[in-house]
């Protein structure tokens, strides 16, 4: 049985999202000489644009754990 908890906060997000953003476009966007400064921009935003999504996600994913720990 797992402990219950809230999801974690949207900045936590934010930031989490961000670098996989970042990891995904670094190599090809380098492969073509964009500025590191632009791919961390595109990251940042990319993470913004992100973060609502998967906090719901998270959300979900903990009621449905909740459900399953009381039908146990």
């Amino acid at each position: 049985m797992n402990p219950a908890r809230p999801p974690r906060p949207l900045p936590l997000h934010w930031v989490v999202d961000s670098a996989v953003a970042f990891c995904v476009i670094v190599v090809v966007a380098l492969f073509f000489s964009v500025s590191i400064w632009v791919i961390v921009a595109v990251a940042l935003v990319s993470g913004a644009v992100a973060a609502p999504l998967t906090r719901r996600a998270e959300i979900r994913a903990l009621a449905a754990r909740d459900d399953e720990d009381r039908d146990a």
